[in-house]
């Protein structure tokens, strides 16, 4: 082999292994982020859990459920109607397994939700009917609105009709409000609920490369968000135990679960605030914004709307602005987010 052919051969084999190296290069560049191992004694947050709210915010989609231990009454004129449940004789007593007994099968009336309480004669409180207690009196209640709607005629018919069965099982006499009259608040009450309804979004985008599940996990996990009950969710719990998430964190739920997680690409989370249900004291709007400037920059992302659009910080200082409006026209009604009313009315 003569001196040119061996010159020509070691260059295309410099060249072959140029090409093989940028390849190589380009794909580990292209290739999702990985989280990465934590320092030892590090929490990686992935063991925690989303916590589970209180009884009153759970599914009640479900068959009803009796706690074990008394409840203060959840009903309030404001936001249910209320029917009163009088016992056939003044010296008439219920006892908790018969008033258990006589309850309808769900909480609910068409959409609405339903319930029933007895007065403890005991702890002279409202409750939610206990076995082994005994009740001098009961109320049924339907909420006059909720996200799903105003409460409509139907609706108050099977709230009638689940209430006059109840009470025909204890020997007891039931007392309804006019059903056009309280149809036609709770119209009114769904219109203000309508109009005082806000549900903040952010949007982090990836500036380059991508993210894996696991990456987006480890980030969101040092700004205090714990895995949610669904894939692909995250939340930053709030300061009391059993109240509704400060922010929920949102990625593609096909990522998280892929066979293999690592190799799926995320190039957007969201950052959501449901601002009904907060307590204005934990400052939501405030975290959400500083937590979604962190992984931003943390994770080389830009923060923008749904729209793709970047929120400046001009933009965001409007937002808080009229944010701080509703939570006083809230207050004004006595339905102060993060409140038990407040609660029920925007669910």
């Amino acid at each position: 082999m003569s001196t040119l052919q061996i010159g020509l051969a070691i260059a295309g084999g410099v060249v072959l292994a140029a090409v093989v190296a940028h390849g190589a290069w380009s794909t580990r560049r292209n290739a999702p982020r990985q989280a990465q191992p934590e320092p030892a004694g590090h929490p990686q947050g992935s063991p925690q859990r989303e916590p589970s709210l209180d009884a009153d915010a759970q599914d009640d989609t479900q068959p009803m459920t009796l706690p074990p231990v008394a409840r203060r009454s959840v009903m309030d004129s404001l936001i249910d109607v209320i029917a009163t449940i009088a016992l056939d004789g003044p010296t008439q007593v219920v006892s908790g397994e018969a008033a258990i007994a006589a309850m309808p099968a769900t909480r609910r009336a068409g959409t609405k939700p339903f319930a029933i309480e007895g007065y403890n004669l005991s702890t002279l409180n409202w409750e939610v009917p206990v076995a082994g207690q005994r009740y001098g009196g009961f109320q049924a209640g339907v909420q006059l609105a909720s996200r799903s709607g105003a409460l409509n005629e139907i609706e108050y018919s099977e709230y009638v009709v689940k209430t006059q069965a109840f009470a025909d099982a204890i020997n007891a006499t039931p007392e309804f409000p006019e059903m056009l009259e309280e149809v036609a608040r709770a119209r009114e009450l769904d219109q203000f609920a309508s109009a005082h309804d806000a549900q903040l979004g952010f949007t982090i985008r990836a500036r380059n490369a991508s993210w894996s599940p696991g990456y987006v996990q480890q980030n969101a996990a040092r700004l205090g968000f714990v895995a949610g009950v669904i894939p692909g969710r995250m939340v930053l719990p709030a300061s009391a135990e059993g109240l509704a998430p400060v922010l929920v964190l949102g990625f593609d739920s096909q990522a998280a679960l892929a066979e293999d997680p690592a190799q799926s690409a995320i190039r957007d989370i969201a950052l959501h605030l449901d601002v009904a249900q907060v307590d204005r004291s934990e400052q939501p709007f405030d975290r959400m914004r500083d937590m979604a400037a962190s992984l931003a920059q943390t994770m080389d992302g830009v923060v923008t709307d749904d729209n793709g659009q970047t929120l400046t910080a001009e933009t965001m200082d409007v937002i808080g602005a009229e944010l701080q409006g509703l939570y006083d026209t809230l207050e004004q009604h006595d339905l102060a987010a993060g409140s038990v009313l407040a609660r029920r009315l925007f669910a």
